[in-house]
């Protein structure tokens, strides 16, 4: 809205009442109850609350690659903070078992992080397996929740094997356990943000079939490239077999994000001409630049929109958040497509 309009509401004492400084100063908390307040009030009947509405589907996107180093962490933890931002329901799953998103958004996984409450304990195959509501955890931004992850997600890639080999039947097979363990709290999320281990098991088999669509990170070095067109082959053949064995693995869209780009490296831009020329518009347009001021927000376990603008050379963190409001933006527009939104 205007900002016309904001101080027009604040002097007639509508919505929240905001803190007073001389100047104006909203929180989080505040903004969302000023969406809420204004939404269906505007001409038309605007809506300012971008909520899920009948017939849009949840949007499961799984943030993967096989290469750690390509950003994949950075991505999915400021692309879920960004949703929330503007209003989205949104869940952030840490599926990695060295919980790097959960570090980012303020838990030690060793010391906050206790045995079954990450999503293991719902998806475990013995009768200690919780509800998915029991596990999700409420963060500081009103609109985003978080299933964290520790060690003991790796248990649930050594206990599949012994559940196919003892299987009788009474327990849905391993790839389908994330999806039906989110569909029980679908209905209060309209995305969900997946951060997948760098490695391509039976936690990442499983995450793909809950996705909806899929979000590939890769680093502009030619050994990266290389090393995703490998894991990009073994995935297609693995999610053949899982197919075959009933899985959904049909995507609204799949894209590829060049991360930690330098726009003066030469060889790097080259590479990048080179992934556009083969992947066209499955790459995305917007990358994401490589930029200092990320890298020393992660340093305090901060994303960047969480630290304050003074702490950095103004032109360098304009710069960063920038490109990370570009490609998230970018996202975002991909949801809308795919619930048919103008």
């Amino acid at each position: 809205i205007a900002e016309g309009y904001l101080r027009q509401l604040a002097a007639e004492g509508r919505g929240p009442e905001p803190l007073s400084n001389g100047r104006r100063l909203y929180s989080i908390e505040d903004i969302e109850q000023l969406r809420q307040f204004l939404d269906g009030s505007g001409k038309g009947g605007r809506r300012y609350v971008p909520h899920r509405r009948e017939g849009e589907a949840l949007q499961v996107i799984s943030v993967m690659n096989f290469k750690g180093g390509s950003g994949k962490t950075t991505t999915a933890a400021h692309l879920a903070e960004y949703l929330a931002f503007r209003g989205y329901r949104v869940l952030a799953i840490d599926l990695d078992p060295q919980a790097s998103l959960s570090a980012l958004f303020g838990l030690q996984p060793e010391l906050d992080v206790a045995d079954n409450d990450t999503i293991y304990g719902a998806i475990r195959y013995d009768d200690q397996r919780r509800e998915m509501a029991e596990i999700v955890r409420a963060t500081y931004i009103p609109t985003l929740h978080l299933i964290p992850g520790q060690l003991e997600l790796m248990e649930f890639e050594h206990e599949t094997p012994k559940a196919l080999m003892t299987r009788e039947g009474r327990d849905s097979m391993f790839f389908s356990r994330i999806g039906e363990a989110l569909a029980q709290v679908s209905d209060a999320y309209d995305v969900v943000v997946i951060d997948c281990p760098p490695q391509l098991g039976f936690l990442t088999l499983s995450a793909l079939c809950a996705a909806t669509a899929v979000l590939i990170t890769v680093h502009p070095q030619m050994l990266d490239v290389m090393s995703m067109s490998q894991f990009l082959n073994m995935t297609a053949g693995l999610l053949d077999v899982v197919a075959n064995a009933g899985a959904a693995t049909e995507y609204d869209w799949m894209r590829y994000l060049v991360t930690r780009y330098e726009p003066s490296d030469g060889p790097q831009t080259k590479l990048v001409g080179w992934m556009r020329s083969i992947l066209g518009g499955r790459v995305l347009t917007h990358p994401m630049v490589k930029s200092t001021a990320i890298a020393d927000a992660g340093l305090t376990k901060h994303t960047l929109y969480e630290v304050d603008r003074q702490q950095f050379t103004r032109q360098t963190y304009d710069r960063a958040v920038e490109s990370l409001d570009l490609v998230n933006g970018e996202i975002e527009a991909l949801i809308k497509q795919v619930w048919k939104r103008a």
